[in-house]
């Protein structure tokens, strides 16, 4: 396994670009599957749940090839319609190919998902959509096995707000019969991009960006050539890392109406943000910090919310904040596990069920620490880049699901950041 060498204390300056989203591109490459054609994806992030991806595609028989960030995906070879355990297990995204193989091929036998070891993120809102759809579900040794002649649009009310369940059903219902309303959907900013994608594909597709999404069903979808939009939450840790170290970075591609909900915060715990320049839905700013940073209390929640995915990086900053900070996490209720190694480094947190207490302290000290899930991989950078001294983070594998080249782009600005094997 991988791991990153940090000597820390060292400012960030200079300039970053936001890369693609992973929670845009992934389940975009599934909804490849649902036109007759090849379709291309620009801006496509090099990350593992990418390649993850592309390699679940191509083991059902879809001709999927990669240029750069530009991905094509042409689903017309498609020998078989089950996702094998083998490359499920990888990441939870894998479930995507649920709906838009039953959509289009009348079947699907998918594994249950794996990835991050927090939870609990049951499938059990993707299974009983479907249902509602007309599917025939069964759960067979460990596999999803669904059936439908043909899918008829209904109203599906989720019980929880859920990203997934909200694509999984969106990407069914296109080539359902008839009208599909969603409530209680998703709005996060990849909800919008899938859908975005979809209408480029020829779907039929309403309140994108409410708690209700209503799809109207069509025959037939083409292929469509697409960009994927930066990512928020990258876009947010970057902001933190320049805050944290006392750098002043210029982020480019960074996507302002998905960021606003954490830049607020961030702002009021002292981080300034300028805008420089703006080109269609991404601007360019400034970040830097106005002097020491603030307590803060926030509690996470669904979009427009502050989101869950940014919850350990700002516990990271806040860690050197001055006073007191209170960390709710409605969401994933023990999504803490980057506690005790911020601990090891110094930190003072007390954890008192889903919330957190930080006390801030003046300063980080370096240790040898882990990573033990994707965001709270890079909460562990972020605590390196501002620790005296070295910090040692082993299982990096993690970060890689979801940072493109993160040590690269970090050292480019000024961090003393290595990757040894």
């Amino acid at each position: 396994m991988d791991r990153f060498v940090i000597e820390g204390g060292r400012p960030l300056r200079g300039e970053l670009r936001v890369s693609g989203s992973k929670n845009a591109a992934l389940p975009m490459l599934a909804a490849a599957l649902l036109a007759d054609g090849e379709s291309v994806l620009h801006n496509v992030p090099a990350l593992r749940d990418v390649d993850s991806m592309i390699e679940l595609l191509g083991s059902m028989g879809a001709r999927v090839t990669r240029s750069g960030t530009t991905v094509t995906i042409d689903p017309a070879p498609l020998a078989t319609a089950e996702a094998p355990y083998e490359f499920v297990r990888k990441m939870r995204a894998s479930i995507y190919v649920l709906g838009p193989l039953l959509a289009r091929f009348g079947r699907a036998r998918v594994s249950l998902p794996g990835g991050c070891a927090w939870g609990p993120r049951p499938v059990d809102l993707h299974i009983e959509g479907m249902r509602t759809l007309g599917a025939a579900i069964e759960l067979d040794h460990g596999y999803i096995d669904a059936r439908a002649t043909s899918l008829l649009g209904k109203r599906i009310v989720l019980d929880v707000v859920s990203v997934g369940a909200t694509a999984n059903l969106m990407m069914a219902a296109c080539l359902a019969e008839g009208t599909t309303s969603i409530v209680n959907a998703a709005r996060e900013p990849h909800i919008s991009a899938l859908g975005s994608f979809l209408v480029e594909m020829g779907a039929q597709i309403q309140g994108l960006g409410t708690d209700v999404v209503t799809i109207e069903g069509v025959a037939r979808l083409s292929p469509a050539e697409h960009s994927v939009r930066p990512d928020y939450i990258e876009a947010g840790t970057m902001a933190i890392a320049s805050a944290v170290t006392g750098g002043d970075l210029l982020l480019r591609d960074f996507p302002m109406e998905d960021c606003r909900p954490m830049m607020a915060l961030l702002g009021d715990s002292g981080v300034s943000l300028e805008r420089v320049d703006r080109d269609e839905a991404v601007e360019t700013v400034r970040i830097r910090r106005r002097g020491p940073l603030s307590a803060v209390s926030v509690t996470t929640a669904p979009h427009p919310g502050f989101p869950t995915d940014m919850q350990a990086q700002l516990m990271a900053m806040l860690a050197l904040g001055s006073g007191t900070s209170v960390i709710t996490e409605a969401i994933y209720p023990d999504r803490f596990s980057h506690v005790p190694e911020l601990r090891r480094m110094g930190a003072r947190i007390e954890l008192h069920g889903n919330v957190a207490v930080v006390e801030g302290v003046e300063r980080l000290a370096g240790a040898p620490v882990m990573a033990t899930d994707l965001r709270a991989s890079a909460a562990m950078v972020l605590a390196g880049l501002v620790a005296e001294g070295e910090t040692i983070l082993r299982r990096v594998y993690h970060i890689d699901r979801g940072y493109e080249a993160i040590e690269k782009k970090l050292r480019s600005v000024g961090a003393e950041i290595r990757r040894e094997k």
